[in-house]
């Protein structure tokens, strides 16, 4: 980049903590904040309007946590966003996200601390030419959250949320049903609800009663038809209801 200017967005609930971020960047004049937010939905739109180099994400949030929020935009994030948690969140946690290529500052922090934590920014900025894509570096993140365990008749099959384009629900037999990206379908328990679905991911929207799809494969919407793209582009039954399309909108950041 330009002048070695790297841009810095702040996602917290807490006014004084963003002053306090604001105010310790102001030691570095390498990094230029271009935004704040104090909820995870005007956070996603900031996201996605400044496209910043480096993000300072609270992990508990009042809507949804950040987690949730990098989870929901990880497929929209196309450039070499670097993610800081700013959090008090328990040491034992954080050790696990230390695992992966995030990095966390622990409230309250010491000016030595984040000096550390800025140095690191760079050192990651310079090698990143070498570094694996975001969606794949956050798909590390929570492995476990990326599976769902299906019973079948001989024991259970791991289904990862990204194999799945979108499920319906089929009446004759009382059951959800997930197409799957190889092509074949898996029915769910019978006793799985379409809120069981819809808690497993945020990427997991219903469009009417009878379906839900996966956003990760929402191509276009056409009048009240959503399009998916490959391998479920020839799917022409996915329809938007009425009581279904707000919360669809909602999912999106809209110019």
């Amino acid at each position: 980049m330009a002048n070695n200017l790297y841009t810095v967005a702040v996602i917290d609930d807490e006014p004084v903590c963003i002053q306090n971020l604001r105010q310790s960047l102001t030691d570095f004049p390498d990094l230029k904040v271009v935004g704040e937010a104090q909820t995870a939905k005007n956070g996603k739109k900031l996201i996605l309007q400044e496209k910043p180099d480096l993000l300072f994400l609270d992990v508990e949030l009042p809507d949804i946590d950040g987690l949730e929020l990098l989870q929901d935009l990880q497929y929209r994030i196309t450039w070499p966003m670097q993610v800081i948690f700013y959090t008090s969140y328990q040491k034992y946690w954080l050790d696990a996200l230390r695992q992966s290529a995030f990095d966390y500052l622990l409230k309250p922090y010491s000016p030595k601390e984040f000096s550390l934590i800025i140095r690191r920014f760079f050192e990651h900025t310079a090698k990143q030419k070498n570094s694996q894509p975001f969606d794949r570096e956050f798909s590390e993140l929570l492995p476990a959250h990326q599976i769902f365990l299906v019973p079948d008749i001989t024991g259970y099959q791991l289904i990862r949320i990204n194999q799945i384009g979108f499920f319906s629900y089929i009446h004759a037999q009382r059951q959800w049903n997930a197409a799957l990206s190889d092509g074949k379908q898996v029915l769910l328990r019978r006793n799985t609800k379409a809120g069981d679905i819809l808690k497993a991911s945020s990427s997991f929207i219903q469009i009417n009663q009878q379906q839900i799809i996966n956003l990760n494969y929402l191509c276009t919407i056409r009048g009240k038809n959503c399009r998916l793209i490959p391998p479920f582009e020839k799917e022409e039954n996915l329809c938007v209801s009425r009581n279904f399309l707000k919360n669809l909108q909602d999912k999106f950041y809209q110019i």
